[in-house]
């Protein structure tokens, strides 16, 4: 698996990550989360990233990797759902990362992310000093954002954050600038949903909102010069994996075949620049005005 540098933080990042959302479904067996988890790490996967509201994925992680905690940098993404404390307060965020860290059985998180959390917010900067002092109280490594559009431009511009995640594949490209830019001031950069929701697999079926749009997306784009392809798991994968200001990918799921087609997808490596500014053109000729969903 390659690594890069993530950002200036001095640490190198697989170019794939993974994402344990659905890691955290308590109708899959356990004994299959733990394979899942652990094939991830072997693979060379060395970012594994979660999130609050991800089920019980916190807390697979801890019983299942916390032996293996030196192997890989952990990210999770909070603001919200601490018992008894409105959500997105100071308070909440605080005792959200506490939480967190019991729940992943470490120490320390590497990067904690606020969760999509309202421009608003940001701007009043309760939450933001929230993640600052759990920073300084040695709770956390590296505080970050995850989000799209304004908020996320904010987010980077605000000098507050050492790493941001967004939205990057086919069927949504308007974050790469903002990547670039976050890339350029130093921080770590992560690319969530690169598989756009496979929406070459089940057109127009999706009920998840955002996963619809991208499906409705595609079928604008699909017709267009590079999108094209065998494979079009590789290739959305390693659009998102590769494009400038792109630190790490992070793709799910349950299958440890798939899992290992994913590595071997990134493996090739980036995409002929001709494929490359052809998917980018194709974007920007029928995706004008749409914007980065959060």
């Amino acid at each position: 698996m390659r690594r890069r540098p993530f950002g200036q933080s001095g640490l190198e990042v697989s170019v794939l990550g993974f994402g344990a959302m659905q890691a955290g479904d308590p109708r899959l067996p356990e004994a299959h989360v733990a394979r899942l988890l652990n094939h991830a790490l072997d693979l060379g996967i060395t970012l594994v990233d979660t999130a609050r509201s991800y089920g019980i994925s916190e807390e697979r992680i801890g019983r299942h990797l916390a032996h293996r905690r030196g192997e890989y940098l952990l990210s999770t993404k909070l603001g919200y759902g601490a018992a008894g404390i409105p959500d997105w307060t100071y308070e909440s965020v605080v005792a959200g990362v506490d939480a967190a860290c019991n729940r992943l059985q470490t120490d320390v998180i590497d990067i904690v992310h606020l969760h999509s959390c309202a421009l608003e917010l940001l701007e009043e900067g309760e939450v933001v000093r929230a993640l600052e002092d759990c920073r300084d109280a040695g709770k956390l490594r590296f505080a970050a954002y995850s989000g799209d559009s304004a908020a996320l431009r904010y987010a980077i511009a605000s000098g507050a954050f050492a790493s941001v995640q967004a939205s990057v594949n086919l069927c949504d490209q308007e974050a790469l600038r903002a990547l670039r830019e976050a890339s350029d001031c130093g921080l770590g950069t992560i690319a969530k949903r690169p598989l756009a929701g496979q929406p070459w697999r089940a057109r127009g079926s999706s009920q998840e909102p955002v996963h619809a749009e991208y499906a409705r997306r595609f079928e604008l784009l699909r017709t267009e010069p590079g999108f094209d392809a065998d494979d079009m798991e590789a290739l959305t994968l390693r659009f998102a994996a590769y494009s400038p200001g792109v630190d790490c990918a992070i793709v799910g799921g349950t299958d440890l075949h798939h899992l290992e087609q994913n590595v071997t997808a990134v493996s090739a490596g980036p995409l002929d620049k001709s494929r490359y500014e052809a998917i980018r053109a194709a974007f920007r000729k029928v995706g004008t005005g749409w914007q980065g969903l959060v």
